[in-house]
């Protein structure tokens, strides 16, 4: 009895430490940003009482770097790649979860084995695809590597959790006259939805972060989304450490929203796809 207890105080310890180094960077963060710059650089973790100041989050939203604006295209990118991903891993993960065909686990290795790729191996030739297509510059260009990258990552999820979705209930919808794309929207979406929100999730979050394919295709202020202009401010020439604050403050609080909106559908998705995949 004394072990258990003894297991379970070691236990609430180490998580509380791992809890404390994980919210504290973000605690600093919010509280940097209503400080000065000078202020931060000559004392960056006392309390902003007598220097007090809103003036980072005007510049970043209002300023050369328009945090607002970048985040309009981050939106614009990353819910596109969540979008199309969903998609074309949805119907491939049925495909593979229900059918039997030729070279079918071959496909689902391939699917594996093309994980295994970073995007820095394949830069050549895919910076010249987005050349010769005209796509240099433009948020296209961006969302159509993304997507590739994340098809593979979201037909394993999807695939294991849909294999373990009853098949009578698909069964007795044929029987009832359901085609297959009432029978993939009306049934397997919504029994399927945990799966498809930590999909969504982490590859919305994986696009988001996306630095280096932001700044190989992306030039112009006026098209880069967050990553990239977080990049900008922290340049060559120093880094504006209030503005970079405020600015890490403004989009990191939206994420903190959708994630513990969706944490259940997320835990969920993962352990049955995990399991079952």
């Amino acid at each position: 009895m004394k072990k258990n207890k003894i297991s379970t105080i070691l236990i609430y310890v180490v998580l509380s430490l791992w809890a404390l180094s994980t919210i504290y960077p973000f605690v600093w963060v919010v509280v940097n940003a209503f400080k000065p710059s000078n202020a931060i650089i000559s004392d960056a973790f006392s309390l902003p009482i007598s220097n007090f100041t809103f003036d980072n989050f005007k510049n970043a939203i209002y300023g050369e770097y328009n945090i607002l604006r970048a985040y309009v295209n981050s939106l614009i990118i990353s819910s596109s790649v969540v979008i199309l991903v969903s998609l074309f891993a949805g119907l491939a993960s049925f495909a593979l979860a229900r059918y039997d065909f030729r070279f079918k686990n071959m496909v689902y290795g391939l699917v594996i084995i093309c994980m295994m790729f970073p995007i820095f191996s394949i830069i050549f030739p895919l910076y010249d695809l987005l050349i010769k297509f005209n796509l240099g510059g433009k948020h296209l260009g961006v969302i159509l590597p993304q997507t590739a990258g994340n098809v593979g990552f979201a037909v394993i999820i999807l695939t294991g959790f849909i294999k373990q979705l009853p098949l009578e209930v698909e069964e007795s919808a044929y029987i009832d006259g359901a085609n297959l794309p009432q029978v993939l929207i009306y049934l397997i979406l919504p029994m399927a939805k945990s799966a498809f929100a930590t999909t969504a999730i982490f590859v919305f979050l994986w696009s988001y972060n996306d630095l280096f394919l932001q700044m190989l295709v992306l030039k112009r202020k006026s098209v880069m989304p967050i990553s990239a202009i977080l990049r900008e401010i922290s340049s060559k020439y120093g880094t504006d450490f209030g503005l970079m604050a405020a600015s890490v403050a403004l989009i990191s609080v939206p994420i903190l929203i959708v994630y513990f909106i969706l944490q259940k559908h997320i835990i969920k998705g993962l352990t049955a796809g995990a399991i079952k995949g």
